[in-house]
């Protein structure tokens, strides 16, 4: 990540509203947004298979489920927050990965510029691609600042999408345990 670049980026921004760059209160705003992107853009950098690797063998085929990961995203549309939570099912095939790394590997997909649609199958193929389950399912709900505080702004409105692998794709009963779990 270029610092320098997003610090003269942003002093252009504050110019270019009418901001005086060189008052008090602006002086270190350009750094502390630097700094920011760094962190909250951090999953530029990062791969998913990382969190994931680590698995635990196991005999039991019965649905995983993680619900309620709050995560916290930037639209690439308009570079403001979105929000909310994750909720990720799979079945498993011989093994499992530590809850934690389900919701390390939704940081990894919500800490980029992005947009949800393709946050929530980014995740789903991830589980698909490292664990080999039977199936997941990945369900994101969001509410969007781009919707909120500007443009029509209807705050409160959540964006919902969902990504479905493998037995997911052609049980319904499963899909209707996963919705009553994650209810």
């Amino acid at each position: 990540m270029d610092k320098a670049k997003i610090e003269a980026g942003v002093k252009l921004i504050l110019e270019g509203i009418g901001e005086d760059v060189g008052r008090e209160g602006l002086l270190d705003t350009p750094a502390r947004i630097a700094r920011m992107y760094e962190e909250t853009c951090a999953g530029n950098s990062e791969d998913a298979g990382v969190h994931l690797k680590k698995t635990f063998s196991v005999e039991n085929s019965g649905m995983v489920v993680e619900k309620d990961i709050v995560f916290y995203s930037t639209c690439e549309h308009h570079m403001m927050p979105f929000y909310g939570k994750a909720h990720i099912a799979y079945i498993p095939d011989g093994k499992v990965v530590g809850i934690s790394k389900l919701a390390r590997t939704v940081e990894v997909y919500a800490k980029r510029l992005q947009i949800q649609e393709r946050m929530t199958g980014q995740i789903a193929d991830a589980i698909m691609e490292h664990l080999s389950p039977k199936g997941v399912m990945v369900m994101l709900e969001a509410e969007h600042m781009c919707m909120t505080m500007r443009g029509v702004k209807k705050p409160g409105s959540k964006t919902v999408t969902l990504a479905s692998r493998g037995v997911f794709e052609e049980d319904g009963a499963l899909k209707e345990q996963f919705f009553h779990m994650i209810d």
